[in-house]
């Protein structure tokens, strides 16, 4: 089921077609409301092109209420669970929306995340398994050299890398920081996917890191996954003036078309 946005901050029926649009399933009553509610509009977050919009991408509390079929006051704690993350905010009189990085944020957290991942693979290197590096060839093995026709399943076969590398790392610190890293790394890598040729380097870099994982070599492995984490954040410093687009809240964006 899908929830939509409003101009107000409740439900008024079906939304336009060119709006977007949080997919989103019904919760289990058996298992926590909260920790429900607050992983299904997490993953609705993480699978929507929240970068691919001009208009803000509003939360209606309502309307989640009704289309994950429970009361409004899970769906409440969660989102104040969610703000706290920075996966959302609160905005006076418009209400809740998703949070949006601009170029320069962007930039901080690949830099984070180039530190983390780096520390991961070399922690990864002595101990990494057959299984492991079976498991990382999946991923780009799928793809063969040239993953251009594939860049949606290969956008996110990329971030499931990277995130398998942090894994492997073996601190579990290091995912729970880089996962919220990764709610806007792959809306991003989603859009640099399509720039200059970087899904092909990118898989000339997976197989990289793998051989250097394979050969137990910790430093060579910490430097190629540095490099090539670091090359997104040049790319975003020359491609990604897209990122400090003015977003226009919805009702804006309504009366601009109507007028």
């Amino acid at each position: 089921m899908e929830a939509h946005l409003t101009d107000q901050g409740h439900a008024t029926g079906p939304a336009p077609a060119d709006q977007p649009r949080l997919r989103i399933e019904p919760l289990e009553v058996s298992i926590g409301l909260r920790r429900q509610a607050c992983e299904a509009i997490k993953r609705a977050i993480t699978d929507m092109d929240i970068y691919g919009h001009h208009s803000e991408i509003r939360l209606d509390e309502r309307q989640l209420s009704q289309e994950l079929g429970v009361s409004r006051t899970p769906i409440r704690e969660a989102l104040s669970v969610l703000e706290q993350e920075g996966f959302v905010r609160s905005v006076p009189r418009r209400g809740i929306v998703v949070v949006r990085k601009s170029k320069r944020e962007v930039i901080e957290m690949i830099t984070v995340w180039a530190a983390i991942e780096s520390m991961a693979a070399r922690l990864a290197a002595p101990r990494v398994t057959e299984t492991d590096l079976a498991g990382l060839r999946a991923l780009v093995d799928a793809f063969k050299d040239d993953p251009s026709a594939q860049l949606t399943e290969y956008s996110r076969a990329n971030m499931a890398f990277h995130t398998a590398i942090i894994r492997l790392g073996g601190i579990a610190l290091m995912t729970s920081l880089t996962e919220t890293l990764f709610i806007h790394m792959r809306a991003v890598r989603a859009v640099t996917m399509t720039q200059d040729s970087r899904a092909q380097r990118s898989i000339a870099d997976h197989r990289a890191i793998i051989a250097a994982l394979a050969a137990r070599d910790a430093d060579r492995a910490a430097r190629l996954v540095r490099e090539h984490t670091m090359g997104l954040a040049a790319h975003v410093e020359k491609y990604g003036d897209f990122l400090d687009a003015p977003i226009q809240p919805i009702v804006e964006e309504r009366r601009r078309r109507s007028a």
